[in-house]
């Protein structure tokens, strides 16, 4: 069976999105119907090549395809491809990417010089 491809053109980008997390680190969980939706959070598949005074102005597409990404609720469009729910968005309507920081090994020898260890 064929599968589509959608390729974004110029500034946008194709997003899965990912399960919405209703759970806040406080252990607070958001209600469905809140005033306020939480910002959503995806995986970006395709993106774009740019606008075309981007590469003269030496400006890059600041995402790429794996990328975990933030976006409001209200970004972009909504399209089934393949029964799949993607988002087609311009990368400006983007509020961030979710990099994972690793926590740093507590030092054994800061412990000492606070009294501690």
């Amino acid at each position: 069976m064929a599968r589509n491809h959608l390729r974004p053109l110029f500034d946008r980008v194709v997003i899965k999105e990912l399960e919405p997390d209703r759970m806040r680190q406080s252990g607070l969980l958001v209600p469905p119907g809140s005033h306020e939706p939480p910002p959503q959070h995806g995986i970006v598949l395709a993106v774009g090549q740019g606008v075309d005074w981007w590469e003269a102005a030496g400006v890059q597409m600041p995402v790429r395809p794996g990328d975990h990404v933030v976006f409001p609720a209200s970004a972009g469009t909504w399209v089934e491809l393949d029964e799949a729910r993607l988002l087609i968005s311009r990368v400006t309507e983007l509020l961030g990417v979710l990099e994972r920081v690793e926590e740093p090994l507590p030092d054994a020898r800061l412990g000492d010089a606070r009294g501690e260890g």
